[in-house]
């Protein structure tokens, strides 16, 4: 993942901070805070918007400067996919703070930043002190995230109705989408996420396109490729290098049997993202049209890097290529320390099952499916344990809701499912 200067720690970001004072802002040492620094300090990337809010803050000590120049940060670090962004968007919040003090922004702030770092019980915190004081959307809409991402769906339900209550917009459209997918009611999220889509506002380019790359997602999930293809275009339109809508363009491609097409789509994707999601994604497509050489370098680099940008894809990358079984549970249950949601709860049962833990993984597939949610992956796993398991019924059950959902997998989960269940080679 990249890292730039201005985005590792903060410990060691500070001393360039002061020199950089020192040589340019025309501002006195003790008249902003340590984190202040910081977020003026953060190199803006391309957005010359962040740049102007530095200024600001730099110059006039603005609250509204502060409060802003973090959510941008946190929208950089999606667009950029640099995480460290994170980071800089919490030292805003102590920004805030320090020159609001107790000011209830300056927590919200915070708890989004944390929600996005994974730090789910902190952020959790933060959102139960902001609801219980006042009564306002975002609050409601933070802490709907932070239990969802704990499996807690039926409190986090709760916490998305109140929002949508108070306001029904962009944000609570999309989290009521979700919710709804997770739930198992596929027409129901499409129809959400095309009120968010209806209710963004066109300046928000990065949301529009995020709204839009979920909606290619949910048509492939239904089978209507050339729909699922149209939303992939519209999001490029709003973002032209927006990894997360080449992801699913690619996905698209390799449903469609465009393999090619589909790794140029992924070389694209995986250069803005290197994560395992996309590596993986580009690496059995690679080995589709052959190129074994460049799949297995991949390969490797997501395996050496997955373990602090994505344990958790890394976990059933591992168990699914049936290597190194060990790490993939140790990872899957640091993971489960940290969200237990559902495909969490898939990941290591999917792990466990694969070093012969099969007790144990039958009791948390079981969990992974109680809330109902549709996806090919869960299926597949759920057949492959049940039948490891000697449940003949529930493995042809869920094996026979896999195939509905074949073109969802990757090609090598979709060759497991058909030698364990079709008797035919790998496509």
């Amino acid at each position: 993942m990249k890292v730039r200067w201005s985005v590792i720690t903060v410990a060691l970001l500070l001393p360039l901070v002061a020199s950089c004072r020192r040589t340019t802002f025309p501002v006195e040492r003790t008249s902003l805070s340590r984190a202040c620094q910081v977020a003026i300090a953060a190199d803006p990337g391309h957005g010359s918007d962040i740049a102007k809010l530095q200024k600001e803050l730099r110059e006039h000590r603005s609250a509204r400067a502060a409060e802003h120049l973090g959510y941008r940060f946190i929208a950089q670090a999606r667009l950029s996919n640099d995480a460290g962004y994170y980071k800089v968007a919490e030292q805003a919040a102590a920004c805030l703070e320090s020159i609001e003090p107790n000011e209830p922004a300056a927590l919200l702030l915070r708890g989004h930043a944390l929600h996005q770092m994974h730090r789910f019980k902190e952020a959790e915190e933060i959102a139960r002190q902001l609801v219980a004081s006042r009564e306002f959307v975002l609050d409601f809409g933070l802490l709907g995230d932070v239990l969802m991402e704990q499996g807690r769906l039926t409190e986090a339900a709760e916490a998305y109705q109140k929002m949508i209550d108070l306001k029904p917009f962009y944000q609570s459209y999309t989290r009521a989408a979700h919710l709804r997918w997770l739930k198992g009611d596929l027409n129901g999220a499409i129809g959400m996420m095309h009120a968010a889509v209806k209710a963004a506002s066109p300046r928000d380019r990065e949301s529009v396109a995020w709204a839009y790359s979920r909606l290619a997602t949910y048509e492939l999930q239904r089978g209507r490729l050339t729909e699922a293809q149209r939303m992939t275009d519209a999001s490029l339109q709003y973002v032209p290098d927006y990894a997360a809508a080449l992801l699913a363009r690619g996905r698209i491609q390799l449903a469609q049997k465009r393999n090619a097409e589909a790794v140029e789509t992924l070389t694209r994707a995986v250069r803005l993202n290197p994560l395992p999601e996309y590596q993986w994604t580009l690496a059995d497509a690679l080995r589709l049209v052959n190129r074994i050489d460049e799949a297995s370098a991949l390969e490797m680099e997501l395996v050496r890097d997955g373990v602090s940008s994505d344990p958790r894809t890394l976990a059933l990358y591992l168990s699914t290529r049936c290597v190194d079984g060990a790490t993939a549970v140790d990872l899957a249950r640091r993971e489960l320390e940290i969200r237990a949601d559902i495909f969490t709860l898939d990941a290591l049962a999917w792990a466990l099952v694969s070093t012969g833990q099969i007790r144990e993984a039958s009791t948390l597939m079981t969990r992974a499916l109680a809330e109902g949610t549709r996806d090919g992956r869960l299926f597949f796993h759920a057949s492959v344990i049940a039948a490891t398991d000697g449940r003949t019924a529930d493995a042809t059950r869920w094996a026979r809701e896999a195939r509905k959902l074949i073109f969802t997998l990757l090609p090598s989960e979709a060759g497991v499912l058909q030698r364990r269940f079709l008797g035919q080679p790998q496509a």
